[in-house]
């Protein structure tokens, strides 16, 4: 196996993130303001628009974390007690917590197999009377099928949220970006994606009711333009002016950062094209790049053999679907088989970092040919 002085670079330590001086200079900005909440102060509203015009969408709300924007999208579709929200198996707690925290139930969709994004015909099939929404996941950066779960929802007049966490800048086919095409798209800034402020979310949308809802959901109900008066259920999720002001500086980053992405990733598919074996993703354009999935046969052995060659891998992202976690009771094993074919078989995660270098990219190809190899 090949070998190396240093491990690859990651998102918790300096070299594997884009913090320095512009973030710095963010935070004393802030510091010497002496305004740290955003209900007073200017840079969690300077973000909001900048996200705004980045995504060519009317409004945007900051918040704590993206599990919050989430909420705030769920909570403004409306979803109550017994109300239901289709979404993957394959995703963070994040993306049904707040299904539950309202008092919804969750449906899961399976997926395709060749990239872990919902199956339109699946959710299509798990529609119901009670369906309120659904929530796309776009996987490790990768597009889910907006256009089709776009029409489902149209159909069946449902909100659909683009939960685009893992995918900043990400792309579909007609190189839309991702987070354009539903109702509302959340995203993280949370310490593992592409850029980051520690924690933090933003809620995007053309649609001003949906807006309104989610920003009175940020702060208690609370419309501070017209007194104490709070018009309807509502948590503090309102994001600092610290975490804003990093924020702003990582969102000028960002750019670059899923450039340098994409481009190692080329650089992989090049170095390990025709590996028996093996896949990449079938289609690579617009792709986001969080992480590098790959398919493969037996993915316990091959994360076991390219961690011994310094490669940090992890079989099947999750260690089971969302709906085998004890807090989810009730549904049965085998509910998805696609997704836990996915999980327990063919998922192979390798960690993602616009740091690496081309000496980087060229070990991990190293290292998956020498696993691949007959034995």
């Amino acid at each position: 196996m090949p070998e190396r002085e240093m491990p690859l670079p990651t998102v918790l330590e300096p070299r594997g993130r884009t913090l320095g001086a512009e973030e710095r200079a963010a935070v004393l900005r802030v510091l010497d303001s002496g305004v740290l909440c955003s209900s007073f102060g200017s840079e969690a509203r300077a973000l909001e628009a900048e996200m705004s015009r980045l995504y060519s969408i009317a409004e945007t709300v900051a918040c704590s974390s993206g599990t919050a924007a989430l909420h705030l999208a769920v909570a403004a579709a409306g979803v109550g007690p017994g109300d239901e929200v289709i979404t993957t198996p394959i995703s963070d707690f994040g993306t049904v917590a707040p299904v539950m925290a309202q008092g919804g139930r969750v449906v899961f969709a399976d997926v395709r197999p060749e990239d872990g994004n919902l199956d339109p015909a699946a959710v299509e099939a798990a529609v119901t009377d009670r369906t309120k929404a659904v929530i796309a996941v776009h996987l490790f950066g990768a597009a889910a099928d907006v256009d089709a779960l776009r029409a489902i929802c149209d159909r069946h007049g449902l909100v659909l949220i683009e939960d685009c966490a893992q995918a900043w800048l990400g792309e579909d086919a007609s190189h839309r970006l991702l987070g354009t095409v539903g109702d509302i798209a959340c995203f993280s800034l949370q310490q593992f994606k592409h850029i980051t402020a520690g924690d933090g979310g933003l809620a995007l949308t053309d649609d001003p009711a949906l807006a309104r809802h989610m920003r009175l959901f940020m702060d208690k109900g609370w419309d501070r333009s017209e007194g104490r008066i709070h018009r309807l259920m509502g948590l503090n999720y309102r994001m600092t002016e610290l975490t804003a002001a990093v924020a702003r500086a990582q969102l000028d980053k960002v750019a670059e950062v899923v450039r340098l992405r994409r481009a190692r990733a080329q650089r992989l598919a090049v170095a390990i094209d025709g590996l028996a074996g093996v896949r990449m993703p079938e289609r690579r354009e617009g792709h986001a790049w969080w992480v590098m999935p790959l398919l493969v046969e037996e993915n316990t052995r091959w994360a076991k053999a390219l961690g011994e060659a310094g490669v940090p891998a992890l079989p099947g992202y999750l260690e089971r679907p969302l709906y085998a976690n004890p807090a989810l009771p009730g549904y049965p094993p085998g509910l998805c088989p696609r997704a836990e074919e996915l999980i327990d078989r063919t998922l192979l995660v390798l960690q993602w970092n616009e740091a690496y270098s081309e000496d980087d990219v060229d070990l991990i190809a190293r290292a998956l040919r020498e696993v691949g190899l007959p034995r």
